[in-house]
């Protein structure tokens, strides 16, 4: 039987045609036999060229059902708008054999002269009610023949809504999954049918997963807020099973209801934070018709800095970064996107003071976003003053080009790594805020603002998109501590708060990200595991799938992150952005301090730069033990 099944599916179109066709004639002509028998007319009686009046009905009827498409449907998708189609073209046959049978008859009367075979119109009604029960009934086996037993993910549709039934649509033409069920929270809906799939409670996916029937959860819902796509997320987790999403409304109204377009669950679902409408005015203050230069626009976070400010129509956009390949790639995408917009790049490190000076004052610009840094906490432990000439000299380079070229406002973009620092990153960018704090204390031109807050999802380097790839490859994944938590928000949230945060600054402001709740790391992993349909693998837990392996905390790093240094802190105009006040050093200090780094650069002695910072950055604390390469390898060049 499934020889034959997979014969006639990859038989040619042509084929299939002539297979339905005659089937369709042959399901007439015993419609017409059947009108015959019950109008009381010996079958047995009837002479053999009489029959021949008979071929009338059949052939008419097939070259109607090819004049209006019938046979260019495919038996294995049948849907509601083919029946509609297929019962009007059996109805057109009707009308027309009605209006021409007669003069059919009169003709084959005059030339054979064949007696007029009497058929009742109650047997003709009977006929056609029987023509449609074998039409439509040949066609409906033949879809369960071909589409029972499909391989593929047995899958539920979480949304019984227009998305969801698209979705179902979608799948039906899909050899990778087929749809058993949807889920709805509508009881009018609830232990009904759409195009033949039950609408169930969405209890009832514990009874379908727990006897193993079900492979993956669709969510069709695009209007879902990011808290109750989060909510629903935490109730689907407990099961292990596979979860995809639907895109939003933008995408669903551009058609893209496909496989293709169903997204794998990320940790911005899981977050389910509150979105806050963006406030146009604060978005336009620096931006609209100015000149706006972003440096480490190649980053996570420049890049995507760069595309908000594109959109929000700049004078010129100024891009800037060392690294080639990442300004190509973040230059390529804003052109592609958005037309007619003066789009500048510039390859430049942003420790080079002449190369600075001389953009600023050739494109005269008037915001800063400053995120050029080097950010990733264990390379800068063991390149410690590669991050101290990057991220405190560069800003400071950065600066004082800004001032000296009068830019109305310079916004850095600062961590909450910042805040008692364990670490020579996080140290270096406490360091470059109190660099514009005492910087902006006796300029009135310059407006100075830094923007602090925690680890932005997906950004290069950080750990959550690992997981993901650890997962896919069948793990293990590692986590640091059982008890390391961080604070999380999307990258396209981030870059959007800051450049309204900019905006509100009136010289000196260190500003806060309303980050929400902080997230044990090895709960998101846990979470992560269970939506892409696998299970954690644990001490009472030998059948799991992927296991979680702790590695240890790595140098300077922490197992809490905060975002304040003291509690001064206060409201503003945006219900997610604090402005906090916190003590910094007078610009003397600030510029004797750097001598001394530079000092202690020249002789590589990682010692001093701690104890400098030691003397300076409020709660500061490092291990002694130095993990700077140069010096490793100058002391112990086999251990390396």
């Amino acid at each position: 039987m499934h020889s034959i099944k997979k014969k006639l599916i990859n038989s040619s179109r042509r084929t299939k045609q002539i297979l339905v066709s005659s089937i369709d004639f042959f399901s007439i002509v015993s419609a017409t036999l059947f009108a015959l028998y019950i109008s009381d007319v010996n079958l047995i009686q009837i002479p053999a060229e009489q029959y021949l009046r008979l071929i009338w009905l059949p052939l008419i009827g097939v070259l109607i059902f090819a004049t209006t498409g019938v046979y260019r449907s495919i038996v294995r998708y049948i849907d509601f708008s083919f029946i509609y189609l297929f019962i009007s073209s059996i109805f057109i046959v009707f009308i027309v054999n009605l209006l021409a049978k007669p003069l059919f008859d009169s003709t084959l009367n005059k030339i054979f002269n064949w007696p007029e075979l009497f058929i009742s119109i109650e047997s003709w009604i009977a006929g056609l009610l029987c023509a449609i029960v074998l039409l439509v009934g040949s066609r409906l086996i033949a879809n369960y023949f071909f589409s029972d037993h499909i391989s593929g993910n047995r899958v539920v549709i979480y949304g019984a809504g227009a998305a969801g039934i698209q979705l179902a649509g979608a799948l039906r033409v899909s050899s990778e999954m087929r749809t058993i069920a949807f889920l709805d929270s509508d009881p009018s809906l609830q232990n009904s049918y759409l195009g033949g799939i039950k609408v169930l409670h969405p209890r009832k996916l514990e009874n379908l997963a727990s006897k193993g029937k079900v492979d993956e959860v669709l969510i069709a819902i695009p209007s879902a807020s990011r808290k109750k796509l989060s909510s629903l997320l935490k109730e689907i987790e407990n099961f292990s099973i596979k979860v995809r999403i639907l895109p939003g409304l933008a995408e669903l109204a551009q058609g893209k209801v496909l496989v293709s377009e169903l997204k794998e669950v990320d940790v911005t679902d899981l977050l389910g934070r509150y979105e806050v409408e963006a406030n146009q005015e604060l978005l336009d203050k620096n931006i609209l018709n100015k000149t706006v230069l972003i440096t480490g626009a190649g980053g996570s976070i420049g890049s995507e800095i760069a595309r908000q400010v594109a959109k929000n129509s700049p004078k010129t956009l100024v891009i800037l970064d060392s690294n080639e390949f990442a300004l190509y790639e973040i230059k390529k995408e804003i052109e592609s996107s958005i037309s007619n917009i003066k789009l500048r790049t510039i390859i430049a490190s942003v420790t080079n003071k002449k190369r600075m000076l001389d953009i600023f004052h050739a494109f005269n610009v008037d915001t800063v976003y400053h995120s050029a840094a080097y950010k990733h906490v264990p390379l800068v432990e063991e390149n410690p003053f590669e991050g101290v000439f990057n991220n405190i000299i560069g800003t400071k380079v950065c600066l004082e080009a800004a001032i000296d070229s009068k830019t109305e406002t310079f916004v850095l973009i600062s961590t909450d790594k910042a805040v008692r620092p364990t670490n020579i990153m996080g140290a270096t960018k406490r360091f470059a805020e109190m660099i514009l704090q005492a910087y902006s204390k006796d300029n009135k031109i310059t407006r100075m603002t830094m923007v602090r807050f925690g680890n932005v999802l997906g950004s290069s380097g950080s750990a959550l998109p690992l997981f993901q790839s650890q997962i896919k490859k069948g793990g293990p994944v590692t986590v640091t501590d059982p008890e390391v938590t961080r604070y999380f928000m999307s990258i396209p949230e981030a870059a959007e708060l800051v450049i309204q945060a900019g905006a509100m600054g009136e010289g000196g402001d260190v500003f806060i990200l309303d980050m929400g709740k902080s997230m044990k790391i090895v709960d998101l992993a846990k979470r992560l595991i269970n939506l892409s349909g696998l299970e954690v693998k644990e001490e009472n837990h030998d059948n799991g799938d992927i296991e979680i392996i702790f590695t240890g905390l790595r140098p300077g790093e922490k197992l809490y992150e905060e975002l304040l240094i003291g509690d001064n802190v206060s409201k503003t105009e945006h219900q997610q952005i604090l402005r906090a006040q916190e003590e910094f050093v007078e610009k003397e200090e600030i510029e004797r301090l750097i001598g001394e780094l530079k000092e202690a650069e020249k002789n590589n002695d990682v010692l001093t730069l701690k104890h400098i910072f030691k003397q300076v950055i409020h709660g500061y604390e490092s291990e002694e033990k130095i993990v700077d390469v140069i010096s490793l390898q100058k002391t112990k060049p086999h251990q390396i």
